[in-house]
């Protein structure tokens, strides 16, 4: 199974109980369109029979728990990075207006302030020299990703 995150199981888990109502520790296979729908995932149908044949080796058409998981995890992963790898290129680009390939550590105390406003001073230096580890007074993109999404 992927590596999953206590946040990712914890979702994956109330996901699995709402779907698993009988309480019978199993999801019937039958469910995974309407599960991925409901999470608001693009799929590919025949990809997901593919997966749900490949995890439910022995046609019972139901998966437990971290069948259910390795089924889902893969439309989820690839959906939510590349959703949040765009977005955060989106914004990089906004505040890189030259298009140098990096934003100054002042432009990114505003990014900062913008996003929390209860950061003081303090905890901008602290966030800002974490990030600019080599003190360029310049965060090139894979740092900001770092940064928004370590």
């Amino acid at each position: 199974m992927q590596n999953m995150d206590e946040e990712q199981t914890a979702t994956l888990r109330k996901i699995f109980q709402m779907f698993d109502q009988a309480k019978t520790g199993f999801v019937e296979c039958t469910k995974f369109v309407n599960i991925l729908n409901t999470l608001g995932q693009t799929f590919d149908e025949d990809e997901l029979n593919e997966r749900i044949l490949e995890f439910d080796a022995n046609k019972e058409g139901k998966v437990n728990f971290d069948n259910f998981c390795s089924i889902v995890m893969p439309f989820l992963e690839e959906d939510e990075d590349e959703a949040m790898h765009e977005e955060l290129k989106e914004a990089f680009r906004l505040y890189d207006k030259e298009g140098n390939g990096y934003i100054t550590t002042g432009t990114l105390r505003e990014i900062l302030k913008e996003l929390d406003n209860k950061l003081t001073e303090d905890d901008l230096d602290g966030i800002i020299d974490e990030i600019d580890e080599d003190g360029s007074g310049t965060v090139d993109f894979d740092e900001f990703m770092e940064m928004m999404t370590g």
